[in-house]
C-alpha cells in the first residue's frame, strides 16, 4: 500500500478536516491524518483505488490539491474567483450601493424593489456559488459546516425579499441589503481569518522555506582531473561530491571528506554560534558555512534529510489532538444542527409568543445563524499548537506529539542522566593501569572491545587508542549499563565495564572501566568529563520554579556525587542499569509527573516510561528516538524554553477555548433578542476566529520562562 501526502487548500475549520477524513475512510484509506492548519493530508492508499479517483473526490468536496503533475490529469475547471479577497472585492461595490437607500436622504431609484433585486443578484450568485455549494457538499458528507449557517441566513433574507418584491408587499419586506451584507462581510472575515491563521504557521514556514540552491558539484574527467560545475540542489543524489565555500548554504545533508569550517546550524538547532566541523563530521542541509571551505559527500536528499524529517514530525504533531480538545470536538460535531434549531425556535418565539413582526423575527433568526461560530471551537487548539510547535522547532526543540504540550503543565520533577546530558560527553583518558599485560596488548584488547559500542566512553577510547590489528572475536555482546563481554577463538572470556563486573575482586570503585580476563582483574582506565556550562543555569532555573531535580546514572557513586554536588542536586541514584533506571523512573512517576532527560542511547526505556521523555541525541539520530521531545542543539540550554513553551501553549489553548465557548454562549442570545443586525453579526462571526489566531500568535513573542 502506498503512503500519500498531499497539500490541500480550502480547509478553514475542524469540520473541513472531518469531512475529508470521513471521505477518505469511506474510500477504504487507512492511517488518515488531516491537519487543516497546515493543509496537510496523509493517508495510505487502498489497493483498489487510484490517486486520480481519490483526488477527484476531494476536489468534488470543494477543496483543492496542490500537486501540479496530479492536477494536470484531472479535468480543468474554470473558476471566476480563486480566493475570498477577490470575492469580497467583487461583492463590495454592489453591497455599498444597496446600503445607500438606508441613508437619511433617499435615492429614489434605489427604493425600487426590482432595482434592489438586480443589484443583489450578482452578490447572491457569488455567495451561493461558494457558501451554498460548500453547504450542500458538507450535508452530503454528513458533517454540516459553518457555510450551512451562512447559506441558510443569506437565502432566508433573499427569499423573504423576493416574495415581498413579487407580491409588492412594501419596503418592510425588502432585505436585499441584509443578504448582500452577510455574504460580503463573511467573505471579508474569512479572508482576514485565513491570513491570521496562516500567520500561526509562520515559524514553521520559515523552516520549510527552501528555494532550490546552486551547488558546486565535483566530478572527474577521464584523466581523473577534478571538475567543478554548478547544479541545482534538487538534482543532487546520494554519493555525489560537492564543494561548499564561505557564505554558501549546505545544499543537502552531507559528510565532510576534506577541509574544516565554522558552520551556522541555527536554522535547525536554534544555536546561532558557529560550530567547528572537520573531516568525517556531518552537515545538515540548510546550514551556512560561516568561514572555511569543505568538500563533502551527499548522504541524504529530499524527504530523507534531517530538515525534512523535522518538518514531517512537527506536522504530524500538529495533526494530533491533546485531550483538552476532545470536548470541543464533540460540541463542534453537533453545533450546526443545534444552531439551526435555536434559530428556528428564535423565530417562533419572537413571532408567536412575543408578537414581534415577521420581518423583525426573521432578522433575529438570521442573526443567530450568522453570528454563531463553530470554527472557533475547532480552531482553538490547532492554532495554539501550530505556534507553539513552530517556535519550538525554530529553537531546536522538537515535540514528537501534541500531547506532550499539555502534560508539561503538571511537571514537578526532572530526572537527568549524567554522561552527555549534564556533562559534555567528550571524554579524555586521564589515567590507566595494567598488571600482567604489556601496554600495547592492554590497549589492543580494550580497543577491540570498545569498537563495538556506541557509548561516549567507548568512542573516546576508540579514537585515542585506534589500532589496526584488532582482535577478531568469536562472540561479543554489549550488556547495557554494565559494559562489553567477548570470547576469543581460544575460549578466553574478556569483560570491560563498570565496577559491577569487578566488585568481588576489588573494593576500589573510583575508576571508569575495569578489564577482566577469565574473571581476573587485569587493569582499569580512568576518563574525565566536563560539566556543561549551561547545566548550572538550567538546574538553578528549575530550582527557582520549585521543580525537584534528580541525577540518575550508570556511573560510579563517587563520580555521580561529585557532579551532583557541583550542580546542587541533592538526590542521586548511581551505578544503575537501564532496567534499574526504568524501575526508578516508574516509581517516581507514580508519585508525581516526571520529565526524564537523557542521551537516548542507554536511557530509551526510562525515557519512554516518564511522563515526558526528553532526548539529548544528535540530529542525525532523530528518527530513532523514543523520547517525546528532542533537544537538537547538543545541549540542555533550551530545556527551560521547552518546559515554558509546553505550559504556555496549554494556557493559550485554555484561553482560546474559553473565548470560543463564551463568544457563542453570549453572542447567540444577544442576536436572538434582536440587539444585533445580521450584517454586524456576520462581521462579528468572521472576526471571532481572528481573535483566537492573534492570541495564539502572541506565543511567538511571549516570555515563557
Amino acid at each position: 500500500m502506498e503512503k500519500v501526502v498531499w497539500k490541500v487548500e480550502g480547509m478553514t475549520c475542524t469540520n473541513c478536516a472531518l469531512t475529508i477524513n470521513q471521505y477518505l475512510q469511506k474510500k477504504g484509506s487507512s492511517d488518515v491524518k488531516v491537519n487543516f492548519i497546515g493543509g496537510e493530508v496523509s493517508f495510505t492508499l487502498p489497493a483498489d483505488s487510484s490517486k486520480i479517483s481519490i483526488a477527484q473526490g476531494i476536489e468534488g468536496l470543494g477543496y483543492h490539491i496542490v500537486d501540479e503533475p496530479l492536477m494536470q490529469q484531472l479535468p480543468k475547471k474554470k473558476k471566476f474567483f480563486s480566493n475570498h479577497l477577490q470575492r469580497f472585492s467583487f461583492c463590495l461595490p454592489f453591497t455599498l450601493v444597496l446600503l445607500l437607500h438606508m441613508l437619511p436622504w433617499h435615492i429614489h431609484f434605489l427604493m425600487n424593489p426590482w432595482i434592489q433585486l438586480a443589484i443583489c443578484i450578482p452578490v447572491f450568485w457569488v455567495g451561493m456559488g461558494y457558501f451554498g455549494t460548500s453547504a450542500i457538499k458538507s450535508l452530503r458528507s454528513g458533517i454540516p459546516n459553518m457555510n450551512v449557517l451562512i447559506a441558510l441566513g443569506a437565502t432566508a433574507a433573499f427569499t423573504y425579499s423576493l416574495i415581498g418584491t413579487i407580491g409588492s408587499l412594501g419596503m418592510n419586506y425588502l432585505f436585499y441589503e441584509t443578504t448582500a451584507t452577510i455574504i460580503t462581510l463573511v467573505f471579508l472575515g474569512e479572508w482576514v481569518e485565513h491570513k491570521s491563521v496562516s500567520a500561526t504557521q509562520n515559524e514553521l514556514n520559515k523552516l520549510a522555506r527552501s528555494q532550490p540552491l546552486m551547488a558546486n558539484m565535483i566530478a572527474f574527467d577521464e584523466q581523473h582531473k577534478e571538475l567543478i560545475f554548478p547544479v541545482e540542489s534538487t538534482q543532487l543524489r546520494v554519493g555525489d561530491l560537492v564543494l561548499i565555500k564561505t557564505g554558501e548554504q549546505v545544499p543537502s545533508d552531507c559528510k565532510i571528506i576534506w577541509g574544516e569550517a565554522q558552520v551556522n546550524e541555527s536554522l535547525v538547532t536554534g544555536e546561532s554560534r558557529p560550530l567547528l566541523k572537520q573531516k568525517k563530521d556531518t552537515l545538515i542541509g540548510g546550514s551556512i558555512i560561516s568561514e572555511g571551505a569543505l568538500k563533502a559527500q551527499v548522504t541524504a536528499t529530499g524527504k530523507d534529510t534531517v530538515l525534512s524529517n523535522i518538518l514531517n514530525l512537527v506536522k504530524q504533531a500538529q495533526g494530533e489532538k491533546p485531550p483538552i480538545q476532545q470536548l470541543a470536538d464533540r460540541i463542534s460535531a453537533i453545533f450546526v444542527p443545534a444552531v439551526i434549531s435555536i434559530s428556528t425556535v428564535t423565530f417562533l418565539l419572537n413571532y408567536y409568543v412575543f408578537q414581534i413582526p415577521a420581518a423583525d423575527s426573521l432578522m433575529r433568526s438570521i442573526a443567530v445563524l450568522v453570528i454563531s461560530c463553530p470554527c472557533a471551537m475547532g480552531l482553538a487548539t490547532p492554532a495554539a499548537i501550530a505556534v507553539g510547535l513552530g517556535r519550538a522547532a525554530k529553537n531546536g526543540i522538537l515535540f514528537r506529539n501534541a500531547k506532550a504540550l499539555e502534560l508539561f503543565k503538571n511537571i514537578k520533577t526532572v530526572i537527568f542522566d549524567k554522561t552527555g546530558t549534564l556533562t559534555m560527553g567528550q571524554f579524555v583518558i586521564a589515567d590507566f593501569k595494567y598488571s600482567s599485560l604489556s601496554e600495547e596488548e592492554f590497549k589492543r584488547i580494550i580497543f577491540s572491545l570498545e569498537k563495538y559500542s556506541n557509548h561516549p566512553i567507548a568512542k573516546t577510547i576508540g579514537s585515542e587508542w585506534k589500532i589496526n590489528n584488532a582482535i577478531q572475536w568469536k562472540k561479543i555482546e554489549e550488556i547495557k549499563g554494565i559494559g562489553m563481554k567477548a570470547e576469543d577463538a581460544e575460549g578466553n572470556i574478556y569483560q570491560l565495564g563498570s565496577h559491577k563486573i569487578a566488585s568481588n575482586l576489588t573494593s576500589d570503585n573510583s575508576h571508569t572501566a575495569y578489564l577482566l580476563i577469565n574473571e581476573t582483574l587485569e587493569g582499569w582506565v580512568d576518563l574525565e568529563d566536563q560539566i556543561r556550562k549551561e547545566s548550572f543555569e538550567v538546574i538553578s532555573f528549575l530550582h527557582s520554579k520549585n521543580i525537584q531535580t534528580i541525577l540518575l546514572s550508570g556511573d560510579s557513586l563517587q563520580r555521580t556525587k561529585q557532579v551532583a554536588d557541583e550542580l546542587g542536586i541533592s538526590q542521586i541514584f548511581a551505578e544503575k542499569s537501564p532496567e534499574e533506571k526504568l524501575s526508578i523512573v516508574a516509581q517516581i512517576n507514580e508519585k508525581t509527573p516526571t520529565v526524564m532527560v537523557g542521551d537516548g542511547i542507554n536511557d530509551a526505556p526510562a525515557l519512554a516510561k516518564a511522563t515526558i521523555g526528553i532526548s539529548m541525541s544528535e540530529a542525525t539520530q532523530l528518527a530513532v528516538q523514543s523520547a517525546q521531545v528532542v533537544l537538537m542543539n547538543k545541549g540542555i540550554q533550551h530545556l527551560p524554553l521547552a518546559l515554558g513553551l509546553g505550559k504556555h501553549t496549554f494556557t493559550t489553548i485554555q484561553q482560546n477555548l474559553f473565548w470560543a465557548f463564551i463568544y457563542n454562549i453570549v453572542a447567540i442570545p444577544i442576536a436572538a433578542m434582536g440587539l444585533l443586525h445580521p450584517g454586524i453579526a456576520a462581521l462579528a462571526m468572521g472576526f471571532s476566529d481572528v481573535i483566537l489566531a492573534i492570541n495564539s500568535i502572541r506565543l511567538n513573542y511571549k516570555n515563557v520562562l
